[in-house]
């Protein structure tokens, strides 16, 4: 790796693009850059990042392979499945009224698929759903929550596909039931505050190319955002580091329990004191 290159390269564009690559994995980053500087015909870094700040339509291309938008609905379906019939069904019995964030949402899938699911759980009451990317484009695809492929819905269950989802030839929209009851916007994980008082936060696949000291952040970020005995949904691959240390409770794989002090435990609905003790195995 040419490293006083990449590192010119990271200045330049937090320079002109205000893309920060210092918390991404530098070994994966460069075989990715790389890639791309093969296509574009740029010999190293410097003159990739030239042509970067001269040609918006390769800065785009750059941001659209930088973000890696890729999701489905129902992604990993027996996490879902669990997330379905035990996480939700027990944050329910101990709020009325549960908050709810989707951190790296892409185009949408993610959280569409848990206002669905809540739909079917707890059809009568308002929860509130938060979801949000880096990337503004993509987050523009997802408030208008059409365009799904067959690949995207493939993992639909075909009462939900007939309730939540119309299709337009070859492509699906969701409802707007469920459109309205998703809030997106923009927020960068690296550099902005968290939002506080979450019941569920899922970020899945969106922090494996992040170093381990970024990823550190972000867990503790998590941690300060979710409500005592709140529940963190991550990637079945992206295991928390130091989930103990942080104050977390590892249950099945993919998901994390924030401790409560005996004092929170003793005020918990018995429903809740099930979920955790259902995810208290590690």
């Amino acid at each position: 790796m040419d490293d006083l290159g990449y590192l010119y390269f990271k200045r330049r564009l937090l320079d002109f693009a205000g893309i920060d690559l210092n918390s991404y994995k530098p070994e994966q980053m460069d075989r990715r850059l790389k890639a791309l500087m093969t296509q574009v015909g740029a010999k190293n870094y410097a003159e990739y990042a030239r042509l970067l700040q001269r040609d918006q339509v390769q800065l785009k291309r750059f941001r659209d392979y930088f973000t890696i938008n890729v999701s489905e609905f129902f992604r990993d379906p027996p996490k879902f499945a669990y997330l379905r019939d035990t996480v939700l069904p027990e944050l329910l019995r101990r709020r009325r009224s549960i908050n709810i964030w989707s951190a790296g949402c892409s185009y949408g899938a993610e959280p569409y698929t848990i206002a669905m699911i809540l739909d079917q759980l707890s059809p009568f009451r308002q929860h509130r759903i938060l979801a949000t990317d880096i990337d503004e484009r993509i987050l523009e695809r997802a408030r208008a929550g059409d365009d799904y492929k067959d690949a995207d819905v493939r993992n639909v269950p075909e009462s939900y596909r007939q309730r939540y989802l119309s299709q337009n030839g070859e492509s699906y929209r969701v409802v707007e039931k469920i459109r309205k009851r998703v809030e997106f916007r923009r927020h960068d994980l690296l550099r902005d505050p968290y939002e506080v008082g979450f019941d569920l936060i899922v970020c899945r696949n969106v922090v494996i190319y992040f170093t381990e000291e970024a990823k550190d952040r972000v867990y503790q970020g998590f941690y300060r955002s979710l409500n005592p005995g709140g529940i963190l949904f991550s990637g079945g691959t992206e295991i928390v580091p130091r989930a103990r240390e942080l104050g977390f409770r590892s249950g099945p794989v993919g998901f994390y329990v924030k401790q409560m002090t005996e004092a929170e435990a003793s005020d918990e609905t018995p429903g809740h004191k099930v979920l955790a003790a259902r995810h208290g195995a590690g």
